[in-house]
C-alpha cells in the first residue's frame, strides 16, 4: 500500500459518500487495511488533506491545460469563457469523485485567493479569461454566474446518476448512494450540451420584456415584504444559528437549548430528534420563502416581472436573516439525510411556484430550475464578500459574509435576473 492508494481511496470514499464528511477509518476498511496501518504514511487526517489537494489541482490542472490555452488563444473573452467552462465541466463530469471532493473542502471555502494561486502555480491563469480593460467588471462576474450554474447542474447530474436525459431532470429521482459506471459519451455530450444552453440562454425569456422592466418599481413593490416573528419562528431561529455554527451534522440539540432558552427536554415538546429538527427548520424555511415568492407573483401577469418580484422577495428575505441565510447556504453543497417524506416535502413546496413563461415545463423541471434559481441567488449574496477583501478574515467566517450579505446591491440582482431571463446572452 502507497500513499498514492492511500489517496485514491480517500477520492473514493468520497465519491461514494456524496456530500458527507470523511473519515480515516471510513479510507481504512475501503483499503481493507486498519486504521493505524494509514500513519505510516499520513500522520493525521489533516495531512491525507493537504495530499488531496495537491492531487486534486494536479489532475485537474492536467486535464484542462489544453483546453485553458485554447481559451485564452480567443480574443472574444466570453467565448474563450464558454470554451473554459466546457473544459472544466467535462473533467468534472468524468470525475465524480474528485467533484464531491472539490465541491466540499475546495470550493466551499469561499478561500478564492488560495484557489487562484493553487492554479496559477500550474500555469493556469484564470483572470486572464475575467479581465476587462474598463476597470473593474460589475458584480457578479459573468463568470460566476457561468460556474454557479456549471456547478449546480454537475450536482444535479452526479446527484440522480449517468442515466439517459441525466441533466434534463424529466425522470426527476431522489438522491441515491452509490453510483455505478462511468457516463457514456454521448452522455457527456449532452450533458455538456445542456450546461452551454443554460449558461448562454438561461430560461429563454422575451429579452424586450426583459430590457423593458422599470426595476425601480418592482423593488419598490417588493420592499414591503415583511418576514412576521413567531414563537416558531424564533425557535427556529435558535435551530438556525447552532446549524451556522457548527453545520448540520454537528448541530446539536444541547447548543440550540443554550440559544433557545429552553431545556434540552423541552425542546422535545417542539421536536422529536435532532433529524426532525433539521427537517422542521428547512421545511419551514423553504415554505417561508416560497409563499413570499409568491406573494409578490400575484402582482403582476407580466412573466419577467413575476420572475424578478420572486427573486428579489427572496432577496429581501434571507439579507434580514443571516442565521437562516448561513443554513440554507448548506443545502447548496450538502445532501442532508432527513428522510424520503421530507425530501418529497420539500419538493412538493417548491413546485407550486408556476410563472406564466414555463408552465408549459413539467413538475419535475419546475423544481430543478426553482433549485437553480435559490442556489444562484444565495451564490450571489455569499460571494460579495470576496469582492470587497478577497482573501479577508472575513471571507472564512459563514456568519461574517452572512451579516454583510445586506450590502449586495439591487444591481447585482438585476444582472442576476437578466442571467437566468436570458444567460449570458442577456448580458452583452
Amino acid at each position: 500500500m502507497t500513499k498514492t492508494d492511500i489517496i485514491k481511496a480517500a477520492f473514493k470514499v468520497w465519491g461514494r459518500d456524496l456530500y458527507r464528511t470523511t473519515s480515516l477509518t471510513q479510507i481504512a476498511q475501503e483499503l481493507g487495511v486498519s486504521k493505524p496501518a494509514l500513519y505510516r504514511h499520513f500522520k493525521d487526517k489533516n495531512e491525507l488533506l493537504d495530499a488531496m489537494y495537491t492531487s486534486f489541482f494536479d489532475d485537474i490542472s492536467s486535464f484542462i491545460r489544453e483546453g485553458y490555452d485554447q481559451a485564452a488563444s480567443m480574443e472574444n473573452r466570453q467565448e474563450s469563457g464558454l470554451a473554459m467552462m466546457r473544459t472544466i465541466s467535462e473533467y468534472y463530469i468524468r470525475n465524480r469523485e474528485a467533484f464531491a471532493f472539490s465541491l466540499i473542502q475546495i470550493y466551499n471555502s469561499l478561500d478564492r485567493k488560495h484557489i487562484n494561486n493553487e492554479f496559477r502555480e500550474r500555469g493556469i491563469d484564470f483572470g486572464r479569461l475575467t479581465e476587462r480593460k474598463n476597470g473593474d467588471a460589475i458584480y457578479p462576474l459573468k463568470m460566476q454566474l457561468g460556474m454557479g450554474t456549471l456547478i449546480f447542474c454537475i450536482a444535479q447530474f452526479h446527484r440522480h446518476g449517468p442515466k439517459a436525459g441525466g441533466l434534463a431532470p424529466g425522470g426527476w429521482q431522489e438522491p441515491t448512494g452509490e453510483l455505478a459506471g462511468e457516463p457514456a459519451e454521448d452522455q457527456v455530450e449532452h450533458v455538456l450540451g445542456e450546461i452551454e444552453g443554460r449558461i448562454t440562454k438561461g430560461l429563454g425569456l422575451d429579452a424586450e420584456k426583459v430590457a423593458a422592466l422599470d426595476y425601480l418599481a418592482l423593488d419598490e413593490l417588493a420592499a414591503g415584504n415583511v418576514h412576521e416573528e413567531t414563537e416558531s419562528n424564533i425557535l427556529l431561529k435558535a435551530v438556525a444559528g447552532a446549524v451556522a455554527e457548527a453545520g448540520p451534522w454537528d448541530a446539536s440539540m444541547e447548543m440550540v437549548a443554550r440559544r433557545s432558552g429552553l431545556s434540552k427536554s423541552g425542546l422535545y415538546a417542539h421536536f422529536k430528534n435532532r433529524q426532525d429538527m433539521l427537517a422542521q427548520l428547512f421545511i419551514s424555511e423553504l415554505v417561508s420563502l416560497v409563499n413570499s415568492a409568491k406573494a409578490q407573483i400575484e402582482n403582476s401577469c407580466v412573466s419577467e416581472e413575476q420572475l424578478y418580484l420572486a427573486i428579489i422577495s427572496i432577496v429581501h428575505h434571507l439579507r434580514s436573516r443571516p442565521e437562516i441565510l448561513v443554513a440554507i447556504d448548506w443545502i447548496k453543497t450538502r445532501r442532508l439525510d432527513l428522510g424520503k417524506e421530507v425530501h418529497s416535502r420539500l419538493y412538493g413546496i417548491i413546485k407550486e411556484i408556476k410563472l406564466e413563461a414555463i408552465q408549459a415545463y413539467d413538475q419535475d423541471l419546475l423544481v430543478w430550475i426553482a433549485q437553480w434559481i435559490l442556489f444562484m441567488i444565495i451564490n450571489t449574496l455569499a460571494l460579495w464578500p470576496l469582492k470587497q477583501e478577497e482573501g479577508s478574515a472575513c471571507a472564512g467566517h459563514s456568519k461574517a459574509w452572512a451579516n454583510n450579505a445586506a450590502e449586495v446591491p439591487n444591481e447585482s440582482f438585476r444582472i442576476l435576473f437578466r442571467f437566468i431571463a436570458l444567460g449570458l446572452e442577456g448580458l452583452n
